[in-house]
């Protein structure tokens, strides 16, 4: 192969770029998962959007239509639809304030991004498992 322009040598790939590692020797760093993270929660939470739309329809449309509606969401997988819906909201929310200290001019520093976006993953999921067991203990009647 010929050398290619700006090339310091022969290289066997072309224009002597490196190969892309492999996603099963590439390590991310936690910011970019959080990134990415806060962007699938988006999605999730607009999706989550049209169950509640459902679940508002249902309940206005009478006790056939919103026992349809009970029926799905109570059983395991719904709970656990609303439980991702929950985490999604959780983490969407911290990553938000986290990216308001951002605009502020916080945070910007690569130990503190990275503590920060920890931070993230750990509050919302202590803070989904609080709703949700909230949720289920008014459910069942001991929360009076």
């Amino acid at each position: 192969m010929a050398d290619a322009p700006n090339s310091p040598g022969p290289s066997p790939r072309p224009y002597g770029r490196p190969l892309s590692p492999h996603l099963q020797i590439y390590r991310w760093p936690i910011t970019m998962a959080a990134s990415i993270t806060h962007r699938v929660t988006g999605v999730a939470l607009a999706a989550g959007t049209l169950f509640l739309a459902w679940w508002l329809i249902a309940a206005a449309s009478g006790p056939e239509a919103y026992a349809l509606f009970a029926r799905l969401a109570g059983n395991l997988f719904g709970e656990i639809v609303l439980f991702g819906f929950l985490w999604s909201i959780s983490f969407h929310l911290l990553n938000g304030i986290r990216h308001l200290a951002w605009d502020a001019g916080y945070g910007f520093k690569v130990p503190t991004a990275k503590l920060t976006a920890a931070l993230v993953y750990a509050g919302s999921l202590i803070l989904a498992i609080a709703v949700f067991a909230v949720g289920i203990m008014v459910r069942r009647g001991l929360g009076t």
